[in-house]
């Protein structure tokens, strides 16, 4: 059971070294500038090896999905960021349970945001966690764990990318023992467990009155998605990269966080503590840009106040 980029690997791992009898994976939505319904890269790998692939919208709602799953006869299930909820009906299909790929060291940041809440939290190091669904969210016991550093310029996109790998790795380790037997599974501790919420595109919004670390670290956990942003001249302006810049006591010094300041190398924003320099911003309906490049074809850019209203930005 999986759906995003995330899954793939442990699915090809499975299909490598296991008889998969089927795929639940979530159903086709639309995509694109033309909005067609798109396969999930589960269902479309999936479909290259002829595994049988099942997308019902609920497991909950849907009698007939959890029928279909216990036709399958299947000795395990394996999910890995499926991204629908699992009653206990699907938990008890299989006599090995359903043993989860999560996508952080458990018991920190259980939910569904994982890897985004460790790069705000300013973690140094994250991982992957094989662990056994239960009826909670994540609380399930652990089989097995593996650590990755994060790197102080990480973004979610490319960790995703290193604990995918790293999941499926430890997945082809653990699934063998844990169904030979070999594997006692532990309990987390609850008391040191943190909470990773959904995301929206509303969190994306920059909030400049913050630490210009607090900042970057928010720019970097949501590329690429839910993205963030601020709004410049009553237009959106999505903000891609950012860096810490040097403060030059000889260069015109900001009044208010969200005031752009014009440094040899490009554009910087204040913040609540320090400058954060643009590197790469995307204008309302054109394409992404180096900031620098931004600023000088926008004559009023430096100097105005970023993410205020049109009154707060004359009065900037």
């Amino acid at each position: 059971m999986g759906t995003p980029d995330f899954a793939v690997p442990s699915l090809a791992r499975m299909i490598a070294a296991h008889t998969v009898v089927g795929v639940f994976t979530q159903p086709d939505r639309p995509a694109g500038r033309g909005r067609q319904p798109q396969a999930s890269p589960v269902k479309r790998l999936a479909e290259r090896h002829a595994v049988p692939v099942f997308q019902p919208a609920s497991l909950r709602r849907e009698p007939a999905a959890v029928d279909a799953l216990r036709a399958l006869d299947a000795d395990v299930i394996v999910v890995a960021a499926y991204g629908l909820i699992l009653p206990p009906a699907v938990l008890a299909a299989a006599p090995g349970g359903a043993v989860n790929v999560h996508a952080s060291l458990l018991p920190r940041w259980r939910g569904a945001a994982p890897i985004q809440h460790a790069i705000l939290a300013g973690d140094r190091e994250t991982g992957v966690t094989i662990m056994l669904i239960d009826a909670g969210l994540d609380t399930g016991p652990m089989l097995s764990r593996a650590t990755l550093p994060l790197a102080p310029d990480a973004t979610a996109g490319r960790v995703s990318a290193a604990l995918a790998d790293l999941g499926a790795d430890l997945l082809a380790d653990t699934l063998p023992r844990w169904l030979r037997g070999d594997i006692a599974p532990q309990p987390q501790d609850d008391a040191a467990a943190t909470l990773a919420p959904r995301l929206s595109r509303a969190d994306g919004r920059i909030d400049w009155s913050a630490p210009a670390d607090a900042v970057a670290r928010r720019v970097r956990a949501f590329d690429p998605w839910p993205g963030t942003f601020t709004e410049w001249s009553g237009e959106i302006l999505k903000v891609l990269a950012v860096t810490e810049a040097p403060t030059d006591p000889g260069s015109p010094q900001p009044t208010r966080p969200g005031q752009v300041v014009g440094l040899p190398d490009g554009p910087a924003v204040a913040t609540g503590s320090g400058l954060l320099r643009l590197m790469r911003v995307q204008p309302a309906g054109r394409p992404a840009m180096d900031g620098a490049a931004f600023a000088r074809g926008r004559p009023g850019f430096v100097g105005a106040c970023l993410g205020a209203t049109p009154a707060e930005a004359l009065a900037c």
